[in-house]
């Protein structure tokens, strides 16, 4: 296991096994960012030369190893580009980018622009997040590559600040490592009891040892959700031999400020149901669960960051599959609540599950709602699969993107147009229209469908589809597979909320 350590070292004299220092492209040419002074010094003059033979650029995302023949006390240097400005975003992007190039290092030391809290935070999860990797599953893993000892270098280290962003940064990283973990599961692995049961492990490890966060964890199975009248989650699982689930945790720390609900989808698996996906549009869709694993990994997050804010989380759980009892297209389900909506497209499946989720969550009397949700291919359409959809109350989607600037995830508004409204009533046997055939505009009808389960609570809805699995290489501190997106957002979005 590696350990994180913050100082104020000169990287040119400290003896780690590979020292990272950022490029930044100038006016000139390209030079060494903020934080690698002095070995830029003790390069000299053959500093410039050297980079312009080893054909460095110092665009984003550029990784350059120098073995340094004693110029500087490590014997390997690592060069990260960082573009033309080294703001967070930046330093977290050629973090995560140097972490996949220190290969067998046993210590590494990482001198990236860290002259404030926000890039000191950046480095330390991009570098953490940047060497991620799934070998669950490896018959003979190759062995674990990444350094033992990594040390954070910033000429302000001593400061309270620095130090708190430091710790903070850690404790998301792991947010976000074991989202990743838990949708890289196999799916036949991560069934919704096995799911459930994950969550109820994690909150009792979470929850254990001396100082620890109260955190509750409470479980419906399916006889439960009969109770309780959850038609959306039952419908949605009853074509599968895994029962369905519904998750809730709760975290109450004296003095909250605020109240915050947070709703996740957890389609373990999504065949699209009677209206079935093409066999190459299933290989991902274990990922159809990333917004619940999202949701609860946030939610622990901010337990053990012990902000003043009550979190209320509530994830439906379900395996959408083809059977002789699935739920059929032109069948009426009753939500929670009461509200009836016909099924027209049984692969337009996870607004089903969160509309149940989301009613219950506006009984618990939240300030804002949130939910995130790997919802809509039409949001990949229109976005492409780096950057996620939000939209709702302008208040709280303006919230929510300040929040996802400030963790680096990429998120952009979007509307939902009054016409949307007409669409969603168009049913003529129930309440609701689950879905219409219509080309255009599907995010947006399902943003409409949701809101009317908000009881016009204060709402936002990420939709995750594109960035909540990454199919393709690994780019800046995003590795193949899943990504944990939305998890760093909905941390700073608690803490903004509890400041306010």
């Amino acid at each position: 296991m590696t350990t994180y350590n913050l100082r104020s070292a000169s990287p040119a004299k400290t003896h780690a096994d590979a020292v990272v220092v950022g490029v930044l492209k100038a006016a000139k040419g390209v030079e060494l960012a903020p934080g690698a002074e002095d070995v830029a010094k003790a390069y000299g003059r053959k500093l410039r030369p050297l980079l312009a033979t080893l054909d460095v650029t110092g665009k984003a995302g550029e990784v350059t190893k120098v073995p340094t023949a004693g110029v500087i006390s490590s014997p390997l240097l690592i060069l990260a580009g960082l573009g033309s400005e080294p703001d967070a975003r930046a330093c977290r992007r050629a973090a995560g980018a140097a972490a996949r190039a220190a290969t067998n290092a046993a210590s590494v030391a990482i001198a990236l622009p860290a002259d404030t809290p926000e890039q000191v935070r950046a480095v330390t999860e991009g570098y953490e997040l940047g060497g991620y990797t799934f070998t669950a599953y490896k018959k003979e893993p190759k062995p674990d590559q990444t350094a033992g000892t990594v040390t954070v270098l910033s000429p302000s280290a001593r400061k309270k600040e620095m130090v708190a962003a430091f710790e903070e940064a850690q404790v998301v990283a792991r947010a976000v490592a074991t989202t990743r973990d838990w949708v890289n599961v196999p799916p036949g692995d991560l069934t919704p009891p096995a799911f459930a049961d994950a969550v109820s492990d994690a909150v009792a490890q979470a929850t254990k040892g001396r100082g620890a966060p109260k955190v509750a964890v409470k479980v419906h199975d399916d006889k439960r959700l009969a109770e309780l009248g959850c038609g959306g989650i039952l419908g949605v699982g009853q074509g599968s031999s895994a029962p369905p689930r519904l998750v809730e945790i709760t975290y109450s720390p004296r003095g909250a400020r605020k109240h915050l609900a947070l709703v996740g989808k957890g389609v373990t698996f999504d065949s699209g149901g009677l209206t079935i996906k093409p066999a190459q549009s299933m290989t991902e869709m274990k990922s159809d669960m990333a917004g619940g694993a999202a949701v609860i990994q946030a939610t622990l997050a901010i337990a053990a960051l012990g902000l003043p804010v009550k979190v209320t989380t509530l994830v439906p759980m379900a395996e959408n599959m083809v059977s002789g009892s699935s739920v059929r297209p032109g069948d009426v389900l009753t939500m929670y609540g009461g509200t009836t909506v016909e099924v027209l497209n049984t692969d337009a499946e996870g607004r089903l599950i969160l509309a149940d989720a989301m009613v219950m969550a506006t009984e618990r009397k939240p300030d804002v709602l949130l939910d995130v949700a790997t919802l809509t291919g039409a949001m990949v359409v229109a976005l492409g699969d780096r950057v996620a959809g939000v939209m709702g109350s302008d208040e709280v989607v303006e919230g929510v993107l300040a929040a996802a600037e400030t963790a680096g995830e990429a998120q952009w508004p979007m509307p939902i147009p009054e016409s949307m409204d007409e669409r969603i009533h168009s049913s003529k046997v129930a309440d609701l229209a689950q879905h219409d055939w219509t080309r255009w505009g599907g995010g947006l009808f399902a943003g409409a469908f949701l809101r009317e389960f908000t009881a016009g609570l204060p709402w936002a809805h990420l939709d995750i589809a594109g960035p909540g699995f990454n199919s393709g290489s690994a780019y800046g501190h995003v590795t193949p597979g899943g990504t944990g997106v939305a998890v760093a957002t909905l941390v700073d979005y608690a803490r903004r909320l509890s400041e306010g």
